[in-house]
């Protein structure tokens, strides 16, 4: 019920209460019932007049008490303002130490740590291991620090050292190459086949996109490109030879030598022997190497190819130091020819290189030479003729 009706209900029994009464006094009809409300009511109107004062006297106690209260906050509040006050800020020092890259907050913490440094106690002075020696004061010697540095020696010698990658002397189990490639079909027939016609048509749309995204260098694209196709089609050559190539410029050796191995294996080809030797001679594994050199060099498909991959077997053997061998694989079998290709040019810059670091200083300049007359601008030919002269 709300506060407005109550006061309503409670005004309506009032209204119903007075005419009661003013009807049971007129049935009673006695004067003396008239005198009785009168006095009662003459009583009543004293006895409000009574109530009244006792209000008025006891507002009266309570606004004195208020004006007390008041006044002793108003003398407290005079007091406090009157005493000096304390300034609680932090006082900023300027900053003291630490370059200007580190920041406001780092230069302050370094100032105020420097400050703390500077008031601490004596004791604490004398006891610090970077004070300097008073006069007259003989320092003593550390017993062990030629034993500590010693050891500190060693160790930044050992970081020095070149760390080497340990290789790997077991060769990979693999069947012999057939005497001939196999002869298969083309991818797009080989998707089809295998998904059927419509799943097999955007498959090989999926092959053709991630090649053209590996030709654009776009690794990572042609990657998720490929990726759901390997699931699907992983016995398709084409699929896993764009896979192997992908990984392979990603850096990603020993996957891409798997999905190599796999090609080879596939195909009975020798097609992808320089790359899939590559893997193996990042991965320190160069007895591969030479079998896979082997293999490819007994094929001879191509110039071209067999290029490619005499250079992989010349960088393995340089990389074990073996700088002699690596330019005789490389000088066997070379001639200057009429019309220089783009073989041509990246052997006889493998082969100047290789003269360069075996010290062969004229062989290095006269092939570096040719390679600038044969094709201007050929990589960085350029410049190591200059570092030559």
């Amino acid at each position: 019920m709300s506060p407005s009706s109550d006061r309503s209900g409670r005004s309506d029994d009032r209204r119903s209460e007075g005419k009661g009464d003013s009807r049971g006094n007129g049935r009673s009809g006695g004067k003396g019932g008239g005198r009785d409300n009168d006095r009662s009511s003459r009583d009543g109107r004293s006895d409000n007049r009574g109530r009244s004062d006792d209000r008025n006297r006891s507002g009266g106690g309570r606004d004195s008490d208020r004006d007390a209260g008041r006044s002793a906050v108003d003398r407290r509040r005079t007091e406090r303002e009157s005493e000096p006050r304390e300034d609680r800020r932090r006082v900023r020092e300027p900053y003291k130490t630490g370059p200007k890259s580190w920041g406001g907050v780092a230069r302050r913490g370094a100032g105020w740590l420097e400050r703390a440094e500077d008031e601490d106690s004596p004791e604490r002075k004398e006891r610090t291991a970077n004070r300097r020696p008073k006069k007259g004061e003989v320092e003593e010697e550390n017993p062990n620090w030629d034993r500590v540095k010693e050891e500190a020696e060693a160790a930044v010698s050992k970081i020095k050292k070149p760390i080497r990658r340990p290789h790997r002397t077991v060769v990979v189990k693999r069947d012999p190459l057939p005497e001939a490639p196999r002869r298969l079909p083309e991818g797009d027939t080989m998707l089809v086949r295998l998904l059927g016609d419509k799943a097999g048509r955007r498959a090989a749309k999926r092959l053709r996109d991630a090649g053209e995204a590996f030709q654009e260098e776009r690794f990572v694209d042609a990657r998720r490109t490929l990726y759901s196709l390997e699931e699907r089609a992983p016995d398709v050559a084409e699929v896993v030879e764009m896979s192997g190539l992908i990984l392979y410029r990603l850096g990603r050796w020993r996957e891409a030598a798997k999905k190599m191995e796999r090609f080879r294996e596939l195909t009975g080809s020798t097609e992808q022997h320089p790359v899939l030797a590559d893997c193996y001679r990042a991965l320190g594994w160069w007895a591969d190497v030479d079998e896979l050199w082997i293999e490819l060099r007994d094929a001879s498909p191509s110039a071209a190819l067999v290029t490619e991959g005499r250079l992989v077997a010349a960088g393995t053997l340089a990389d074990q130091d073996k700088l002699k061998e690596a330019v005789a694989l490389m000088e066997k079998g070379w001639n200057f020819p009429k019309r220089a290709r783009e073989h041509h040019l990246r052997r006889a810059y493998a082969l100047a290189d290789l003269y360069e670091q075996s010290g062969s200083i004229p062989r290095a300049r006269d092939l570096f030479g040719w390679v600038q007359r044969s094709a201007p601008g050929f990589a960085d030919v350029d410049q190591r003729l200059k570092g030559l002269r």
